[in-house]
């Protein structure tokens, strides 16, 4: 049965998932056995099952939520403004070059700029709360959105422009019906990209000023010498990076239907 079909793409699935389960767990083993084999302190490197009581801990004390729930809002918040500008200026500089000599030399001047150097200005200007993490998570979210919809808008085929050009097709028409389309996947790509930029910006705002978020944690942790404390964020950071790239490509996979999205390795050729 060809992996082509459904019932084989859900066993080439089932199958990476095992292998990729499989590598987990010995990983995990392996970290178990070396940390007690040398007898490595707590406090450098803990042991999985270290790591794994300070987790419990935490959510036998309720301490993880209201973090979560601040480090994520800041995040989606963010994400929305920072790509949504994103995609609008990109579409405005690939149309008209105006827009592009006055406005991109002062966006590349922008992103030039470390944002964890632009971040103590925000919590000045912002404070303390939401806002200046939005403000992080949106500027860095920004520039991968702008280029992509650019490459994207300006890779549109020209043989298929200049047919719907034929058909008297109006500018917008040529936009949304040609260019954009073709876009999709580029801006879709730059999409993947700034969400994991999205956590990484909230963190950041987070080291440098912030009252609540798994930024805020994490200090906290580190200040008590609780290590295990830090590694437990660290993989409810990893868990939240891994779903949210996972969504945008489900998203990714629904909305750009026309492209062929690859379901492996050689997939077609297994059986």
């Amino acid at each position: 049965m060809s992996a082509a079909t459904p019932a084989g793409r859900r066993r080439w699935i089932g199958a990476t998932g095992i292998a990729s389960l499989a590598i987990a767990l010995a990983f995990l083993a392996a970290w178990e056995f070396a940390v007690g084999a040398f007898a490595v302190p707590s406090y450098i490197v803990p042991a999985p099952s270290r790591i794994l009581a300070a987790f419990q801990r935490g959510i036998e004390r309720q301490i993880y939520w209201p973090h979560l729930q601040a480090t994520i809002e800041a995040m989606v918040v963010g994400y929305a403004i920072g790509t949504s500008l994103g995609i609008v200026l990109g579409a405005l500089i690939a149309e008209f070059r105006t827009v592009e000599r006055i406005v991109y030399p002062y966006i590349v001047s922008l992103q030039s700029l470390p944002k964890i150097a632009l971040a103590p200005l925000f919590v000045m200007w912002f404070g303390y709360g939401l806002t200046s993490k939005v403000v992080t998570v949106a500027l860095i979210c920004f520039f991968p959105l702008v280029v992509n919809t650019i490459t994207g808008l300006l890779s549109a085929q020209r043989d298929r422009l200049d047919m719907v050009r034929t058909m008297t097709a109006t500018r917008w028409q040529l936009f949304w019906h040609v260019k954009l389309p073709s876009a999709a996947g580029h801006i879709f790509a730059g999409l993947q990209v700034a969400v994991v930029l999205s956590l990484i910006g909230a963190l950041v705002a987070e080291f440098v000023g912030a009252d609540r978020g798994l930024g805020n944690l994490i200090q906290i942790s580190q200040g008590n010498m609780d290590t295990p404390g830090v590694f437990a964020v660290l993989v409810i950071l990893a868990v939240i990076g891994m779903a949210a790239t996972g969504a945008v490509r489900f998203v990714h996979r629904r909305v750009v239907f026309w492209e062929s999205h690859r379901a492996g390795p050689h997939a077609s050729d297994l059986s």
